[in-house]
């Protein structure tokens, strides 16, 4: 049976009251959550996208006390700010942070904007976003919809429908808003994450015995939580082989950056070359090594990528014009590399560079 969204308003009429009065006895405690700073909220709701709270928490914190204010944000030096976000990934996030705290001194005079449309005009920003920074620091009836509110709307109506879909989504955002309490707008909209979160959560594993909402749930009530919400089926991820040249001279090791578009756009790599190398093939191109021996293997995960790596230890006499030279501690502390390339510095710095001191 496909459910009427006529019923989604109704039953979101009933959620308020038990779902705020859970949020406040639950909710985690969060160190985005101690203030209303709407430069606080934004940070982390970025840092928060495709990225686990547990992870987060640490970079909040390191970044926050480097970069405490919008005008910090604008000025740091890119390699900098790239630093700080090492490991997160989705780097274009952070450099569209920047582009908005510019644009934000340029246009609005430091202080972030309150009106939703003058925040969902800033780089980086979407819909769900301008919804948690509107309703959580200006307490405004935006609702912020993602993954976790969605779910929670396809079990409680029962919804047979894609979720991601714009007018299912859009149907959710008009609803929220007619419900939202007028003196607790940000609280109403953490309490809807929060369940998402840490009750109703994803691959049929909900924890029903702690929901607030479970006598209103009609997923609950006619045991269809593990088949909700209708999931339409995933792409399989592309495999890309690639070589990894770890180039050595003396004390220092060869980088290099990405393109400036695609994939982890300019930032530094290890060089590396497409499919799978044999040594043969790496010393036509590198006609002065003196050594070159196989290395750590090492896959990494994109979103649809998937990188599987094997890697070269390379020892050449002298500095190749065509790379950038870089020592230990460059390596270890000022070079941002993205994660897929940590692999390799760490056994580099752990077995210690040719001329240096582990």
């Amino acid at each position: 049976m496909k459910t009427d969204d006529k019923r989604l308003p109704h039953l979101l009429e009933q959620i308020v009251h038990p779902l705020l009065e859970w949020y406040d006895a639950n909710a985690r405690i969060l160190p985005w959550r101690a203030s209303r700073d709407p430069y606080r909220i934004w940070i982390s709701e970025i840092m928060l996208q495709q990225t686990r709270v547990e992870t987060v928490r640490p970079y909040f914190e390191r970044f926050l006390a480097e970069l405490p204010t919008i005008r910090f944000l604008a000025e740091v030096p890119e390699e900098r700010l790239m630093k700080l976000w090492e490991g997160l990934g989705y780097y274009s996030r952070a450099r569209n942070m920047q582009k908005a705290a510019r644009i934000i001194l340029e246009r609005h005079g430091g202080i972030f904007p309150s009106d939703p449309d003058e925040i969902l005009a800033l780089p980086g920003i979407g819909e769900y976003t301008a919804g948690a920074i509107a309703s959580i620091a200006f307490q405004q009836p935006v609702p912020a919809v993602d993954g976790n509110v969605l779910r929670v709307a396809a079990r409680l109506i029962e919804s047979q429908e894609d979720p991601a879909s714009p007018r299912v989504r859009a149907n959710l955002v008009a609803a929220l808003k007619k419900i939202y309490p007028e003196e607790r707008c940000g609280d109403f909209t953490q309490s809807l994450m929060e369940l998402g979160a840490t009750v109703c959560l994803p691959n049929g594993k909900p924890k029903c015995g702690q929901c607030p909402l479970a006598e209103l749930c009609l997923a609950k009530r006619n045991n269809r939580t593990d088949e909700l919400p209708v999931k339409p089926p995933k792409k399989p991820r592309r495999i890309e082989r690639k070589t990894v040249l770890l180039i050595l001279c003396g004390e220092k090791t060869a980088i290099c950056r990405r393109n400036s578009r695609g994939l982890l756009a300019g930032l530094f790599e290890f060089p590396n070359r497409e499919g799978d190398l044999s040594v043969d093939e790496i010393r036509r191109e590198l006609t002065t090594a003196q050594e070159i021996r196989p290395f750590l293997p090492a896959r990494h995960i994109f979103s649809h990528v998937e990188w599987e790596m094997k890697s070269y230890r390379i020892r050449v006499p002298e500095e190749l014009p065509q790379f950038q030279w870089i020592g230990r501690r460059e390596l270890a502390e000022e070079i941002t590399l993205p994660t897929a390339f940590q692999p390799f510095r760490k056994a580099l710095l752990a077995e210690g560079l040719p001329g240096t001191e582990k």
